[in-house]
């Protein structure tokens, strides 16, 4: 089954647009797959402002999220993974959606569903 956060992450900037609003990425930098401005990264996290004048050739995809933007002057172009999305947001009144890091929608891996033995405990 896909996930259903790149859905989400769609939809929320799709209102947040069309109420006017600024929306903002919270980030987890950490990810190795992002590409982000290093100098705006602070504590492992960045926060992205994706206003269609602010970015070019914004694609929100299911796997990542990628646009061209400026940054102290310079022109970058910006590659997320969508599951290093932390939280998609309105500026200017902080609603949107806060993201889970740990949770995921891919199926566990073999070596999660390996089989345990059982534990019992006596319950008295």
């Amino acid at each position: 089954m896909t996930s259903l956060k790149p859905y989400l992450i769609r939809s929320i900037y799709e209102w947040i647009i069309d109420n006017e609003l600024t929306p903002h990425l919270l980030v987890d930098a950490e990810n190795p797959d992002a590409v982000l401005p290093e100098d705006f990264i602070e504590n492992g996290k960045i926060v992205l402002n994706m206003r269609p004048e602010a970015v070019q050739d914004l694609t929100l995809g299911n796997e990542e999220i990628q646009f061209n933007a400026r940054f102290s002057g310079n022109p970058m172009r910006i590659i997320t993974p969508t599951i290093a999305v932390l939280a998609i947001y309105a500026k200017e009144n902080g609603k949107g959606m806060v993201f889970d890091p740990e949770e995921t929608d891919e199926p566990p891996t073999p070596s999660e569903t390996k089989h345990k033995k059982p534990q019992l405990k006596v319950v008295k």
